[in-house]
């Protein structure tokens, strides 16, 4: 029997509602993914990719930090 975490039941998010979330171009967000900037998944052989909110939570707090350390603008 297959047991599967919270953190596996999670909702997942698609590309287009985290860019929105972000106020980003998806093209943004697969860039950022790509670059392993922000977590996904991709969920089946077309590569469709999806990720948890706590991913984007996380990237948000990482880039957050990045701003304030560099009292700058990040770019990434």
């Amino acid at each position: 029997m297959d047991i599967t975490t919270n953190e596996e039941m999670a909702p997942m998010l698609t590309i287009k509602q985290v860019a929105t979330l972000l106020h980003v171009h998806v093209n943004t967000v697969r860039r950022w993914s790509d670059r392993g900037l922000i977590k996904s998944y991709q969920i089946n052989h077309r590569g469709d990719r999806r990720f948890l909110q706590k991913d984007v939570a996380s990237f948000l707090v990482d880039m957050n930090t990045k701003y304030c350390e560099n009292n700058d603008r990040v770019v990434v």
